[in-house]
């Protein structure tokens, strides 16, 4: 576990027994040179000529070239230099903070726990809101490209960008990555299209680009923005994150909903529209992965009641198995 201490491992992102479990799938997430997997492969950019970003301890199959030879004489261990751009990958992680990642609220699982008590279930609900679920994702992801000496950078939106961190290799990001998804709240109105373009036109070094949402926008000016980074021939990634409710309206009783960025409140019956919700959330989420299948946008739709690192295993084997 070389960039992660024990004390300085605090993130609810991301504790000790999630990383043991990460750590399983690391040959899996030596994934990615220019976008897809490619086994372990040496890093096509040899950044000499950029600047010098830090040390890191020798390791199988570095040059012997690249050996700082007075910092052994000093220490009698093999340090080898790395710099800013020498990275088999540069990855930008983006993750909607909306409104709408807000859900479900805290009451809301508080009552899920509740109705489980009721009914004797343990285990059989979520109990986790969107944005937390997606910054797992997103600390998940930056781990596991920081720790192959990947370059990653991460970019918190809503209607507009409010956090950016420019992508590094260095072994601090991950802790600064950590630190601003500790920080995340649920912010203003949904607007990925705006914030899709901005990214694609900022990034100027072809790499990957995950998007972590629940793409509650316009599916035509959404499917818009990912095309720009394809046109950029950067490699998409789009993790759709939902709530099991939010795809089977799974109450029971007459329940008066609120939308989490207009405050629109309306009260209804799920029993007499469970169906025909049922088909239009299920027509949506078709058009979505029907649009980014056309323009080669890997799409995956990952439910709230999965377990996150199960989910992200369950897509780095599928990646493998694609090779």
């Amino acid at each position: 576990m070389p960039y992660l201490k024990k004390k300085q491992t605090v993130s609810r992102y991301l504790d000790p027994a999630v990383v043991s479990r990460l750590r399983n799938i690391d040959l899996k997430a030596r994934l990615i040179v220019e976008g897809y997997i490619a086994g372990l492969h040496r890093s096509p950019y040899h950044g000499f000529s950029v600047e010098f970003a830090e040390y890191r301890q020798y390791m199988q199959g570095d040059s012997l070239r690249r050996i700082d030879w007075k910092v052994y004489g000093r220490t009698e261990r093999a340090y080898v230099k790395v710099f800013e751009e020498e990275t088999n990958l540069v990855a930008n992680i983006l993750l909607d903070k909306s409104g709408s990642m807000g859900f479900p609220t805290h009451d809301e699982l508080v009552e899920r726990r509740r109705e489980d008590g009721r009914r004797g279930r343990t285990g059989s609900h979520a109990y986790i809101d969107k944005l937390t679920y997606g910054g797992m994702l997103a600390a998940s992801l930056a781990y596991l490209m920081i720790r192959q000496q990947d370059a990653v950078g991460l970019a918190l939106f809503d209607e507009r960008i409010d956090t950016l961190i420019p992508h590094r290799s260095v072994r601090t990001q991950l802790h600064h990555v950590l630190r601003n998804l500790e920080r995340v709240e649920p912010g203003a109105m949904t607007s990925i299209s705006p914030t899709l373009h901005e990214m694609a036109e900022r990034m100027k070094r072809r790499g990957l680009v995950v998007l972590i949402s629940d793409l509650m926008d316009d599916p035509e000016s959404l499917l818009e923005g990912l095309k720009h980074f394809r046109h950029r021939q950067h490699e998409v990634i789009v993790f759709h994150v939902l709530d099991p409710s939010e795809i089977e309206l799974n109450y029971r009783d007459e329940v008066e909903f609120e939308d989490m960025e207009t405050g629109r409140r309306v009260r209804l019956e799920p029993a007499f529209l469970r169906e025909q919700y049922k088909g239009s959330v299920s027509a949506w989420i078709e058009r979505l992965e029907r649009g980014c299948r056309a323009h080669s946008i890997d799409y995956n739709l990952i439910r709230t009641d999965t377990p996150f690192d199960q989910a992200l295993t369950a897509y780095l084997g599928k990646r493998l198995r694609l090779g």
